[in-house]
C-alpha cells in the first residue's frame, strides 16, 4: 500500500506538471475567432475538418425517423444559397461547407465543420427565411466559435490525466476507477453544449441574420416555433410535453421559453443595426419552397412514426396497417418501404421483404436501412457469402451502425471466419454490453485463434450474463478448460 502511495504522489508531484508542459508545448493557446481570446485548443483546424468528415454520415444515419439525407434537389439549391450567405458574413468564411435536409421528424439542427444540417421535423415548422436564416446561424455560430473543438480539446486534457492516473496508480484498486471514467462520447461533444455555448450562438445567430438584412425579431419566432413543434412532435409519438424524453435531454443546456425570449431580445438590443432587405422576413417565397416538404411531413407524422413507434414495440399488425397507408399517401418515400421490409423479415417473410428492400434501392440507391436489411435477410437464410456483400456496403454509408456490424461478425463466425469476426463483433459488444450471446461468441473466436487470455476474459463476462443457455454452458466449461491454460 505504502508502494502504490508513493507512486501516487510522484504522478500528482511530477507527472502532472509534465503532462501539462507536454500539452501546452504541443498545442500552446489558441485564438479563439469569435472572442479573440486565448485558449486551450488540441485540435487543428484540419482535424477539425476531418473530424467533420468523419463523424457526419454517423450523425446523419443515426436519427430517429429513418434518417439519412432527405432527398429534393430544387429545395436544398435554395436554402443552401442562404447558408452560403451566411457562412460568408460569418467568422470563418474560409472553411468548407455543405447544406442537408435531414430526413428526420424530430425538429433539430446541428452543424460541425464543413456541414451544417436541418431535420425534415424543423424545416416544415418553420414561417420564413429570417427564421431559418436564424437557425442555421446559430448552428454555424458553433463552429465559428470553435465551441466542439473546445470542448473535445477538454475531454482529452481529462482522458490524458485519467491514463497518467491509471499508469502511476497500476496494481491498485484506483486504476480501474480512474480508467472507467475517462470514456469520451464524441457524439455528446459534438452536439450538446454548455448554456453559455448556446447563448454565444443564440448572439451569432441574431448577428449573422442582422447582416444578410432580415428583421432580428425573427429570432424570437424562430424559438417560439421550436417550442411549438417540439410540442407538436412529443404528441405524434404519443409521449405528452411534460414526460422526460431523449428530445427534453436535447434541449436540456436551453432555459425555459420565457427566459430565453428575454435573452434574445437583449441579444438584439446589443447586436448593431443594418438595413432591413424588403419585409426582413421573405415568407412567401420560403412557404413555396417548403410546401411539398409540409406535405410529406405530415404523411411521416399521421403514419410512418406511428408506425416505427408500433414496430419497435413489436405490435407487428398494426405497424404494418400504418405504413400500408402511408404507402397509399406517397409512394416515393424509401423508408416506408424498408419499414415494412423489417416487418416481413420479423415475420420471417423473406422475399416480401427483399422486395420492400429493393423497392426502397430503387427510390434512393444510397439508403442505408435497406442495405442493412438485405444484409440480415441474407443472414438469416444462411446465404452468407451475400449477406456480407450487402452488409458491407451498408457500413459504407454508416460506418458505426451497430446492427450491420453484428450480422457482419456473425457472418464471418458462422464461416469459421474467425479472426475477421472479432472486430465487427467487438464494435457491437461496446454498444451491447449485456447481450446474452456476443460475449460467448467472441470467446470462441478468441479461442480459435489462440489468444487464450482474451477467450478467458469473454467466457468470464458471458457466464455472469447467462449461464443457461447453449453459448452460457459452454463458456461454463470453456473456463475450467482454460484457467489452468492461462496462469
Amino acid at each position: 500500500m505504502e508502494k502504490r502511495w508513493r507512486s501516487f504522489i510522484f504522478f500528482v508531484i511530477v507527472c502532472i506538471p509534465l503532462m501539462s508542459f507536454a500539452l501546452l508545448s504541443i498545442s500552446g493557446c489558441a485564438v479563439n475567432p469569435v472572442t479573440g481570446q486565448s485558449e486551450l485548443m488540441l485540435i487543428s483546424e484540419q482535424q477539425e475538418i476531418e473530424m467533420g468528415k468523419e463523424f457526419y454520415p454517423n450523425a446523419m444515419w443515426s436519427a430517429e425517423g429513418g434518417g439519412g439525407e432527405y432527398k429534393d434537389s430544387s429545395l436544398k439549391s435554395y436554402l443552401k444559397g442562404i447558408v452560403l450567405n451566411i457562412h460568408r458574413v460569418s467568422h470563418r468564411p474560409h472553411l468548407p461547407v455543405d447544406f442537408a435536409i435531414q430526413n428526420s421528424s424530430l425538429p433539430n439542427a446541428w452543424a460541425i465543420p464543413g456541414y451544417v444540417v436541418i431535420t425534415r421535423g424543423l424545416l416544415a415548422g418553420l414561417d420564413n427565411e429570417a427564421e431559418f436564416s436564424f437557425v442555421m446561424g446559430h448552428e454555424m455560430g458553433h463552429v465559428s466559435a470553435r465551441h466542439s473543438a473546445n470542448q473535445m480539446s477538454h475531454a482529452m486534457l481529462h482522458q490524458i490525466f485519467l491514463t497518467g492516473a491509471g499508469i502511476a496508480l497500476s496494481g491498485s484498486q484506483y486504476s480501474d476507477l480512474a480508467l472507467a471514467a475517462g470514456g469520451i462520447g464524441s457524439n455528446l461533444l459534438l452536439l450538446k453544449y454548455s448554456r453559455n455555448d448556446e447563448l454565444e450562438a443564440d448572439r451569432l445567430g441574431v448577428l449573422y441574420m442582422t447582416k444578410l438584412g432580415y428583421n432580428p425579431q425573427y429570432a424570437i419566432t424562430a424559438h417560439t416555433n421550436l417550442e411549438k413543434i417540439s410540442q407538436q412532435y412529443l404528441k405524434s409519438i404519443g409521449q405528452e410535453p411534460q414526460e422526460r424524453s431523449f428530445f427534453e435531454d436535447l434541449l436540456s443546456t436551453h432555459p425555459r421559453t420565457s427566459v430565453r425570449i428575454e435573452e434574445i431580445q437583449a441579444i438584439i438590443r446589443s447586436t448593431p443595426t443594418s438595413p432591413i432587405k424588403g419585409d426582413g422576413a421573405m415568407q412567401p417565397k420560403f412557404q413555396t419552397m417548403i410546401q411539398n416538404i409540409k406535405n410529406v411531413h405530415k404523411t411521416y407524422t399521421d403514419y410512418y412514426d406511428r408506425a416505427l413507434f408500433s414496430y419497435k414495440k413489436n405490435n407487428l399488425s398494426e405497424a404494418s396497417s400504418l405504413i400500408s397507408k402511408a404507402q397509399e399517401r406517397d409512394k416515393n418515400q424509401p423508408p416506408f418501404y424498408a419499414l415494412n421490409g423489417f416487418i416481413m423479415l420479423r415475420n420471417k417473410n423473406y422475399s416480401a421483404a427483399e422486395k420492400d428492400f429493393n423497392q426502397a434501392l430503387r427510390l434512393d440507391n444510397n439508403y442505408q436501412p435497406a442495405y442493412r436489411g438485405l444484409g440480415a435477410s441474407q443472414y438469416l437464410q444462411g446465404k452468407y457469402t451475400e449477406s456480407i456483400q450487402y452488409l458491407k456496403r451498408s457500413l459504407t454509408l454508416f460506418p458505426q451502425d451497430v446492427v450491420s456490424h453484428y450480422f457482419l461478425g456473425m457472418n464471418y463466425f458462422q464461416t469459421k471466419a474467425y479472426r475477421n469476426a472479432i472486430n465487427p463483433l467487438k464494435v457491437f459488444e461496446s454498444a451491447q454490453p449485456k447481450h446474452p450471446r456476443v460475449h460467448g461468441i467472441l470467446g470462441i473466436c478468441y479461442e480459435n485463434i489462440n489468444d487464450l487470455q482474451s477467450a478467458y476474459n469473454q467466457y468470464l463476462v458471458q457466464v455472469k450474463i447467462d449461464t443457461q443457455s447453449d453459448i452460457g454452458r459452454h463458456a461454463s466449461t470453456r473456463i475450467e478448460a482454460l484457467r489452468t491454460r492461462i496462469k
